[in-house]
């Protein structure tokens, strides 16, 4: 059929049915019409009513309304175009009285009527579409819903519009008292989540559906524990800052990963805040093509800058990134620019060039082991390359310098802990010497879920080789965060601008590696995998801190940041002590390095540096 009859035979059926509706209104309003015949007027009337009830379609955009998929936005314009024609033939009706001689009741009673039989024929027609679908799909998955709130009951509907998806919803789970017993779009809710392995046996459930976009990641622990000990299919809808409020379908379902295990309540910003030192201003990354990096410039574009410069030394990276901002935020302006924190002069040609006006620092070497083993390699990129980066922020006029630290530069027992310290150190100094216009911060955190070369990865690799999953001792405990929430929160002290604060994100609780091990055997599906204990590696400890012994640490603005209490920096000494470290890195004098930074690091834990 084509389109064109489609829009016609669906105006003509309304029109049809609205002078139906006027005819019934004025029977039920006088029966005695059925015994003597319907007057002239009344056929007038009923006429009159549904032309404007045509021209209201029209308005509406009606005969557009695709039936097969009507829903309560179709229903509200059809209930705004009866209750407007109501309205009007009231007001016909008054100017006519004397010819028509129309009860005042009758344009309500037609309005009513002509709703449910317009309604009527849509939700019909959506009825039997789905029912043909239905019989199109003989094979679904019996489906059970965690969570019976806006998201449970959004994705329930969703299964339920589209059955070739060939997932059947039997009921819900919730945690919610007043929520027992009910009926959600004909489903029940068949009790608390604790009685999850009931109701999978009792109503022979395949899968279950974890809706709870706010849920914490001990409820999804939770819930994937009952599901996997019932032998059942588990799957999850993202968190709240995956998916746009009210934007919930089955595409959005995904496996449960390791992120969603370790979830915590959700990080709420200041986004003026943070709009205020971002829009319109020329905005450097160092470090754009890394794991924060990346993730930085992802949500810096969100806060319409001016222009992001993404500077790194991998080509490919750097390519990759730009290649996402083309595709993502093509409004967004942005320059590629290869080239390394350690080259001053590379870094000065870029300043002169570009006049950064907000610089975020990601650029940094930060595998433990490694930098034991390369401390001139250390020292040159994340202490040196952090010196030249503030001078330029300096010369040049930078608002904001946002230097990414670690928990690792607290009491340091290794090298890079002991560089990334040395660089917080460096900030410091630095904003010493800034103007009132200026801020330079740093920001500490501990791991990240999913970076290059961190736990996750290296255990997935693991597994897929068959195992076994190599894990330091099984007391060794760390803090872990999520990519986007380790940016966000950067972001977030960026518009705090304290001068020469230091900024401590709230980790949460820390998570013994040895249970991270177990969670990404149990996700992965691996059967079989041994874990073995391999002992501290190089300048490891066994737990991380986020203050120094001598270092306190005060509220900010901000729930999830704090601020450390440090010992001022005195910026001739600290410039002294870099100049011998930086000739001890380019001499490559391994000993020499371990020396200079157990003098100038003031924590008291530099004996354990090997």
């Amino acid at each position: 059929m084509t389109a064109t009859p489609t829009y016609l035979h669906k105006f003509l059926l309304d029109v049809a049915l609205w002078f139906s509706a006027a005819l019934l209104a004025y029977a039920f309003r006088k029966p005695s019409l059925i015994d003597l015949g319907i007057p002239l007027e009344v056929w007038a009337y009923a006429g009159m009513s549904a032309a404007v009830l045509g021209l209201l379609s029209l308005r509406y955009h009606l005969p557009h309304q695709s039936w097969r998929r009507v829903g309560m936005r179709d229903l509200t314009l059809l209930a705004r175009a009866a209750a407007l024609n109501t309205l009007l033939m009231f007001a016909l009706g008054f100017i006519l009285q004397s010819w028509l001689q129309l009860p005042r009741s009758v344009p309500l009673l037609a309005g009513i009527v002509g709703f449910l039989l317009l309604g009527g024929v849509r939700m019909f027609a959506r009825l039997l579409s789905e029912g043909a679908r239905r019989r199109e799909v003989p094979v679904s998955s019996r489906v059970l819903i965690v969570g019976a709130g806006d998201a449970g009951t959004l994705i329930a509907r969703e299964m339920q519009r589209h059955p070739e998806a060939g997932l059947d919803p039997v009921g819900f789970l919730d945690d919610d008292t007043s929520k027992q017993r009910q009926r959600l779009l004909g489903l029940p809710v068949f009790g608390t989540v604790d009685q999850l392995s009931r109701v999978v046996q009792d109503e022979d459930i395949q899968e279950v559906i974890i809706a709870v976009p706010s849920a914490s990641g001990d409820f999804v622990r939770r819930v994937v524990d009952l599901a996997g000990g019932a032998g059942v299919r588990y799957r999850i809808i993202p968190g709240v800052f995956e998916i746009l409020s009210g934007n919930v379908s089955i595409n959005n379902l995904r496996d449960v990963n390791l992120e969603d295990l370790l979830r915590r309540p959700p990080v709420r910003l200041n986004t003026e805040e943070i709009i205020g030192y971002l829009r319109g201003r020329v905005v450097l990354v160092t470090g754009a093509g890394g794991s924060i990096g990346s993730e930085i410039v992802r949500q810096i574009a969100a806060f319409q800058p001016a222009t992001i410069l993404l500077f790194g030394r991998g080509e490919n990276s750097i390519f990759t990134i730009q290649q996402e901002l083309l595709r993502e935020w093509p409004e967004v302006k942005h320059v590629g620019l290869i080239g390394d924190v350690r080259d001053a002069g590379r870094l000065r040609a870029i300043f002169e060039e570009y006049r950064p006006e907000v610089v975020f620092h990601a650029a940094a070497h930060k595998h433990v082991p490694l930098m034991e083993e390369a401390p001139s390699e250390a020292i040159i990129n994340n202490v040196i390359g952090t010196r030249n980066l503030v001078e330029m922020s300096l010369r040049y006029g930078v608002l904001r310098l946002v230097n990414v630290s670690t928990d690792k530069a607290v009491n340091p027992t290794s090298v890079m802990g002991a560089s990334k310290r040395a660089a917080e150190m460096t900030v410091s100094a630095g904003a010493a010497r800034a103007r009132e216009t200026q801020a330079f911060v740093s920001v500490r955190f501990g791991n990240v879920l999913g970076s290059r070369g961190s736990v996750v990865p290296t255990f997935m690799r693991q597994i897929r080789a068959g195992g076994p999953i190599t894990v330091t001792p099984p007391e060794m405990v760390r803090y872990f965060m999520t990519i986007p929430e380790a940016a966000r929160l950067v972001l977030q002290a960026g518009g705090l601008a304290e001068n020469g604060k230091v900024y401590v994100l709230n980790m949460g609780e820390p998570v013994k590696i040895a249970d991270l091990a177990r969670d990404v055997i149990r996700l992965s599906g691996a059967q079989g995998v041994d874990i073995v204990y391999s002992g501290v590696r190089p300048g490891e400890k066994l737990y991380e801190e986020l203050l120094t012994s001598s270092e306190g640490a005060d509220a900010t603005t901000h729930s999830e940041i704090f601020s450390a209490r440090l010992e001022r920096v005195d910026p001739q000494v600290l410039e002294a002590h870099l100049d011998v470290l930086q000739r001890h890195a380019v001499q490559g004098d391994a000993a020499a390095i371990r020396m200079d930074l157990a003098r100038m690091i003031p924590e008291n834990k530099f004996g354990q540096i090997r």
